[in-house]
């Protein structure tokens, strides 16, 4: 009996060992393998998500006044004309760009949305503010003026987000 205990006890300690040492090696070679998918994904991917965070970039800055208000023929429009174009530019901007918002945070997207819908309500609040008369010039004046006083805007808070995000996969 103490015979076969001189050869079990050491051929067990022999098997234990290379038990933990084979785990070891097959749990470093699986993170390894993983590591390298995610390394190969990120390559593909962060080109892709990038951009689309320049695509969203690109749309906060086309919903600005001074930007909707380029090559805009004012004068076969009325104020009300101009109005109804500048709030359907907007969502059109929008709508071309809803597939982005699966590159971005649901914090990021709520922050773009937010921007486009306050950008329409500034368009109508200073429309309503105009008085009758108001050209479609002076309308568009006063538009541009009221934005650029407006502190920071919704779109450069969105703007904003979106570069901290975007600084986050590079």
């Amino acid at each position: 009996m103490i015979e076969l205990l001189k050869y079990t006890i050491p051929a067990l300690v022999v098997l234990l060992t290379a038990w933990i040492v084979l785990n070891k090696l097959l749990k470093e070679e699986r993170a390894r393998r993983e590591y390298e998918l995610r390394r190969k994904d990120r390559e593909i991917t962060n080109p892709i998500r990038l951009r689309g965070y320049e695509r969203l970039a690109l749309m906060l800055e086309r919903i600005e006044p001074e930007h909707l208000l380029t090559n805009v023929d004012f004068s076969n429009m009325t104020l009300q004309d101009l109005q109804r174009y500048l709030l359907q530019t907007i969502r059109l901007e929008t709508d071309h760009n809803l597939s982005q918002q699966i590159y971005v945070s649901q914090q990021t997207w709520q922050l773009i949305i937010l921007a486009r819908d306050e950008m329409a309500n500034f368009i109508n609040s200073i429309a309503l503010q105009m008085p009758k008369n108001s050209t479609t010039l002076q309308f568009a004046q006063t538009l541009i003026t009221a934005y650029n006083q407006n502190g920071e805007t919704p779109t450069q808070k969105a703007k904003l987000q979106l570069r901290q995000e975007a600084a986050q996969l590079l």
